[in-house]
């Protein structure tokens, strides 16, 4: 996984995670943000860390997982 920068304040010092930031813009629902969630949680293994919401309806999603000793390689890379 290409390693992302975390917003600011977003920083960890555990490192048994990773982590991937998502921002979702202001025209996603609620009910259509919980899917995209659920969907990262059930076949990806990740879990919600932490979610802003902004002023503007946008928000910015830090989902975590525990590092695995075996790389499971991504199917969209060549």
């Amino acid at each position: 996984m290409a390693s992302r920068a975390l917003p600011a304040g977003w920083e960890s010092s555990c490192e048994e995670f990773e982590y991937i930031p998502l921002r979702l813009p202001r025209d996603v629902t609620r009910v259509s943000a919980a899917m995209r969630l659920a969907i990262q949680a059930e076949f990806g293994g990740w879990e919600l860390s932490r979610v802003r919401l902004y002023a503007d309806g946008s928000r910015r999603i830090l989902l975590k997982r525990r590092k695995t000793a075996h790389h499971i390689p991504d199917p969209t890379l060549p």
